[in-house]
């Protein structure tokens, strides 16, 4: 670490802020439905969280390399690029954060490192098969996957227990349930702490690469390790709770064991990628499967118009901060003075969203509140089924009366009898 230059340090630095936003950004994706299901109660669920976040980090290093040697060509890569991509995904994840959208902070991490590398060097400096067999293919495939299999778990747990009447039976099988949950909650979140804490061991081992620090192809280092593991379990401790919200009672209504089968489906979809190296968004397996899970209940009822939002996030991230990646690179090309201005607006821009994030605080007092979702709109399907519902039937009401003329009859048609209402 001696041979580490102020600018190398400045954004290895930016790196774990990055880290820490995704901490209490992803932290929906582990504890939002167990928050919402009453399994835990919410300090003890993110504390739970960000102890494991932390163990997880530890667990592998697949996905560090992918980033750090694959996405990117490292040969010629300034050390000012890393940076500004920081500030293309730190900025993306503030913002959604402050809406309340589970977007994802891996896609975040790769468009701003796009749109930097491609602005300090053009196209040619992005391996495009490692991009689209990596990263756009997993982003489309994993929550398709998790929301199926969530979808399949959930119908078949509610099958298994259709004879179940006895009201003790009952209660016992809730208790299983939450302690499944609860035990599934903390897979996820091992996995997340797996996934993408090893996102920034990658994003700093590829800086300490540009600077010289470590040869091309290195593993990273243990005290780069340790340091991703720590700032994402202080971010996971500290509670994304706008989007916990969100995840837990804005997409769906869930009940414990439709938290368990998510969970479950998603945790397995996410280890399985980390060990394959697949650099996925944690954020949309875990959304897909509650949209699953949600669908899998008889009446259970997914709030598309939320659903929405949240998929138009998706599409925008990976050009959104690539976008502002570029922007900030623009600035870092011009030297010292382009550096410190990106630099100031980077703290400028998050202090701004903060602030605007105190006029409507959402904390763990009351982030099972759904005030915010209970008018939403049911959806078309719903909306139309409502409209084409058969009448309650009975007596008319005394104060209502109706007169229907008869049609005239034919001058000659003697036989019609007249008609009376």
């Amino acid at each position: 670490m001696e041979h580490i230059t102020l600018l190398l340090a400045i954004v290895v630095v930016t790196a774990l802020v990055f880290d820490f936003t995704n901490g209490f950004h992803d932290t929906a994706n582990a504890m939002a439905t167990t928050i919402s299901t009453g399994a835990l109660k919410p300090k003890t669920a993110v504390a739970m969280s960000a102890v494991l976040n932390l163990i997880g980090a530890f667990l592998s290093v697949e996905v560090a390399k992918t980033i750090s040697g694959g996405i990117v060509n490292e040969n010629g890569l300034r050390t000012e690029v890393i940076f500004a991509a920081l500030v293309g995904a730190i900025l993306w994840n503030l913002l959604t954060w402050l809406v309340g959208l589970p977007s994802s902070s891996s896609h975040a991490l790769f468009g701003g490192l796009i749109g930097a590398a491609v602005m300090s060097a053009g196209w040619s400096s992005i391996n495009g098969g490692t991009v689209v067999t990596k990263v756009l293919l997993p982003a489309i495939a994993a929550p398709l996957v998790a929301g199926l299999a969530a979808m399949l778990a959930t119908r078949l747990t509610y099958r298994i227990n259709r004879n179940v009447t006895d009201e003790n039976q009952l209660k016992s099988t809730a208790k299983g349930y939450r302690a499944g949950q609860i035990a599934s909650a903390g897979l996820v979140s091992l996995a997340h702490g797996t996934n993408d804490a090893q996102k920034t061991m990658g994003i700093i081992t590829l800086a300490l690469v540009t600077g010289g620090v470590l040869a091309p192809g290195s593993n990273p280092p243990m005290w780069v390790i340790v340091s991703a593991g720590v700032a994402i379990a202080l971010g996971t401790y500290l509670g994304g709770w706008r989007i916990i919200r969100t995840m837990g009672s804005g997409l769906t209504d869930l009940k414990p064991p439709q938290g368990f089968a998510a969970q479950t489906s998603a945790a397995t979809v996410i280890l399985a990628s980390s060990h394959l190296g697949f650099s996925l968004s944690t954020t949309q397996s875990c959304s897909g499967a509650v949209m699953g899970a949600g669908l899998g209940r008889k009446g259970g009822v997914v709030r598309w118009s939320t659903a929405t939002r949240m998929f138009v996030a998706w599409g925008l991230t990976l050009p959104a901060a690539g976008l502002v990646g570029a922007g900030a690179e623009f600035l870092t090309k011009q030297g010292p003075w382009g550096i410190t201005t990106t630099a100031i607006l980077l703290v400028g821009g998050s202090f701004a969203i903060w602030v605007a994030s105190r006029r409507q605080p959402v904390d763990h007092t009351n982030v099972n509140d759904t005030e915010d979702t209970a008018d939403e709109p049911q959806g078309v399907v719903t909306t139309a089924m409502a409209a084409v519902a058969v009448p309650p039937i009975g007596a008319p009401a005394s104060d209502l009366s109706t007169t229907i003329p008869a049609p005239a009859s034919a001058p000659d048609d003697t036989t019609r009898p007249a008609a009376t209402v």
